[in-house]
C-alpha cells in the first residue's frame, strides 16, 4: 500500500480579455478496487466561477465550471490524497478464456466501447499486417504480453515529437512518442487482434526511492487496461503492469474521453500555459 499527495497545478495567461468561457477538468482520481480517495479538491480562479461536478459516461468525476466575467488568466488547483493498493494477479490457465469467448456475441456485446478502434487507436496498415504473426498460436493473454515484448523493441520514448492530436498510426511512423501515443498504439494493435482495450489516464510518482515527505515533481501519465477473462493493466511507458506509484483519474477510449482540462471561450487571442505537478509519499 502506498498513501500519495497529489497537488496538480493548470494555468492560463491570456494575450487579451477573455469574455466568457466553459471549461471541463478531468483530474480527480477514482476510488476503485485498487485506490481509495481519502480527500481531494479542486478550486478555480477567478472565484467567480459557477461550478458543478457530475460523472461522465465513462465514470469519471468532472468538475465543469462557467466563467461568465471577463478574465485574463485561468488557474486550475487539483489536490487529493489518494491511498493505492494495486495488485496484479499471476494469470493462471483458469483466468484466460479463450479467443471462442473473446469473440462471442455475449462478450462483443459487453465491450463494445473497448473493441472498435477510436480516432487515436487506429495502428494504421502496416502495424495491421504484423500483429498476426506477433499474436499467432498464442492465447489472449500472451497475445497481450507478446505486443507489448513487440512495442518495447520498436518504440521510443521521446517528448516533443507528437501532440495531443497525434494518433497511434502517426506515432508508429515516427516510431517514438510519449506515454499516450505508447498507450494509444498498444490498444490499436490489441484491439485489432480482437482483445478489449482502454485508455487510463492518471498520475505517476517517478521515484519510489523517494522518502516518506519528500515532495517530487510528479507526471500526468498514461496507460492501459486490457481484458482475457479479467482486466489487466500495462504502462508500456515503463514496460510493466501498473503498480502502487499509479493512480487512475480517468478511462476511456483513447485520449479525447480523458483529457485533464478543455474547454471553450471567446476571446483571448491565445494564452501561455504552465502545468506542475506535484507527488508526495505520505506512506
Amino acid at each position: 500500500m502506498t498513501r500519495l499527495s497529489i497537488v496538480h497545478k493548470t494555468a492560463y495567461k491570456y494575450n487579451r480579455r477573455v469574455t466568457l468561457s466553459y471549461n471541463e477538468a478531468r483530474m480527480t482520481p477514482l476510488t476503485d478496487g485498487q485506490q481509495v480517495v481519502l480527500e481531494a479538491s479542486l478550486k478555480v480562479s477567478p472565484h467567480q466561477a459557477a461550478v458543478s461536478t457530475y460523472r461522465d459516461y465513462w465514470g469519471t468525476r468532472v468538475t465543469a465550471f462557467d466563467m461568465q466575467m471577463p478574465h485574463e488568466s485561468l488557474e486550475v488547483l487539483a489536490t487529493a490524497t489518494v491511498e493505492v493498493h494495486r495488485t496484479e494477479r499471476v494469470a493462471t490457465e483458469d483466468d484466460i478464456v479463450g479467443w471462442d469467448v473473446i469473440a462471442s456475441e455475449k462478450i462483443q456485446d459487453e465491450f463494445s466501447d473497448w473493441l472498435p478502434q477510436s480516432r487515436l487507436s487506429g495502428p494504421g496498415e502496416e502495424v495491421l499486417e504484423i500483429v498476426p504473426d506477433v499474436v499467432k498460436g498464442k492465447n489472449p493473454h500472451e497475445a497481450a504480453l507478446a505486443v507489448f515484448a513487440w512495442m518495447a523493441g520498436e518504440m521510443t520514448y521521446m517528448k516533443g515529437t507528437t501532440g495531443v492530436t497525434t494518433n497511434a498510426e502517426q506515432a508508429w511512423s515516427q516510431r517514438q512518442g510519449v506515454c499516450q501515443d505508447l498507450a494509444h498504439l498498444a490498444i490499436g494493435a490489441l484491439r485489432c487482434s480482437g482483445i478489449p482495450a482502454r485508455y487510463v489516464s492518471g498520475y505517476i510518482h517517478p521515484r519510489s526511492s523517494a522518502d516518506i515527505g519528500e515532495t517530487v515533481a510528479g507526471q500526468s501519465h498514461a496507460w492501459l487496461e486490457w481484458w482475457d477473462g479479467e482486466w489487466r493493466s500495462w504502462d508500456p511507458t515503463n514496460h510493466k503492469p501498473a503498480g502502487d506509484y499509479h493512480v487512475t483519474v480517468a478511462r476511456g477510449r483513447d485520449y479525447r474521453d480523458v483529457p485533464p482540462l478543455k474547454g471553450i471561450l471567446s476571446g483571448g487571442g491565445g494564452s501561455g500555459l504552465s502545468v506542475s505537478v506535484e507527488i508526495t509519499r505520505l506512506a
